[in-house]
C-alpha cells in the first residue's frame, strides 16, 4: 500500500499565510519584528514584503505598507479592489488605514493584537461604519505559527537586554546552540 502525499492547495489561505510566514522569517533573520505580508490577486502573489523599519530607519516600513506599494505597481492602479492581503500579525491602525484607502477586498491575518490591532483586536478600522470601504476579515489562519515567531523574537530581545548582549548576537548564539551572554562571562 503506497503512502499518499498530502495535496498542497496553492490557493488556500493556509498556503498564502505560509508565504507570509516566509517573509516574517526573513524579517526575523534581519533583526526586524517578524511580520510578513503577501498580496494575492486572482490566486497569484503580486507582492511580498517583510518589516523593514530598522533597516530603512522608517517607522512606516511595515510589511503591509511595503507590500501595498508593490501591489499597486503590479496592478497598475492604486486601487486593490480584487486583492487579498495576508499578514502574519493583525494590522496596526496605520496599515489598516492604508488597506481601507486602497480598497483591498479581504484581509487574512494570523496572530491577533489585542493591544494595538485594528482588525478587531483593539479596534476595527477595516470595517469602520463611516469609512467609504470595508474589508472582509479572516482571523487566526496559522495563528500558532505566527504567534510563536513573534513570541520567540521578543523573548530573545528581552533576554538580550537582560544579559547585555546585542540582540543579533543572541539570535546567532541561540541558533548555533551556544549559551547566550556577554563575552566577559
Amino acid at each position: 500500500m503506497a503512502t499518499e502525499l498530502p495535496i498542497i492547495d496553492r490557493v488556500s489561505d493556509e498556503y498564502f499565510m505560509g508565504e507570509a510566514l516566509r517573509q516574517a522569517a526573513r524579517a526575523y533573520a534581519h533583526d526586524e519584528v517578524p511580520v510578513g505580508c503577501v498580496i494575492v490577486r486572482q490566486n497569484r502573489i503580486i507582492a511580498r514584503a517583510a518589516n523593514q523599519v530598522e533597516l530603512l530607519k522608517d517607522a512606516t516600513a511595515h510589511a503591509e505598507m511595503l507590500a501595498i506599494s508593490q501591489a499597486q505597481v503590479a496592478a497598475g492602479d492604486w486601487r486593490l479592489t480584487d486583492c487579498t492581503l495576508y499578514v502574519t500579525k493583525e494590522p496596526c491602525p496605520m496599515c489598516a488605514g492604508a488597506i481601507v484607502h486602497v480598497r483591498c477586498a479581504r484581509v487574512v491575518f494570523g496572530a491577533p493584537d489585542l493591544k494595538g490591532g485594528a482588525a478587531g483586536g483593539a479596534m476595527n478600522v477595516l470595517q469602520f461604519p463611516t469609512l467609504n470601504h470595508r474589508a472582509e476579515i479572516t482571523a487566526g489562519v496559522r495563528e500558532d505559527e505566527c504567534r510563536h515567531l513573534l513570541k520567540s523574537f521578543f523573548q530573545e530581545r528581552r533576554l538580550a537586554a537582560a544579559t547585555g548582549t546585542a540582540a543579533s548576537d543572541l539570535i546567532d548564539a541561540t541558533r548555533s546552540g551556544e549559551k547566550p551572554g556577554p563575552e566577559s562571562e
